[in-house]
């Protein structure tokens, strides 16, 4: 469900992007797609798969912060 929302949104730093607040798995879906630096890595694919599977069901929303956040540091971007 697009609705899906995480207990506190989470502000991405992107350098040429400027800032990105993501309040839920299909904003980060949108953030991993259009604006990640690179769509490689294991936390950027597991991110992407728990967000798809929150918005599913089949995982909880904070599961798939949880992945979002460590992808973001895999990336080493800034998050606030």
């Amino acid at each position: 469900m697009a609705t899906e929302r995480w207990n506190g949104p989470i502000k991405v730093g992107f350098d040429e992007a400027g800032a990105h607040t993501v309040n839920g798995p299909f904003d980060a879906l949108a953030c991993l797609a259009e604006h990640w630096p690179t769509a490689r890595g294991l936390q950027y694919l597991k991110a992407r798969s728990a967000c798809r599977a929150a918005l599913d069901g089949r995982k909880s929303v904070e599961e798939a912060r949880e992945e979002f956040m460590a992808a973001a540091k895999e990336a080493k971007l800034k998050v606030h």
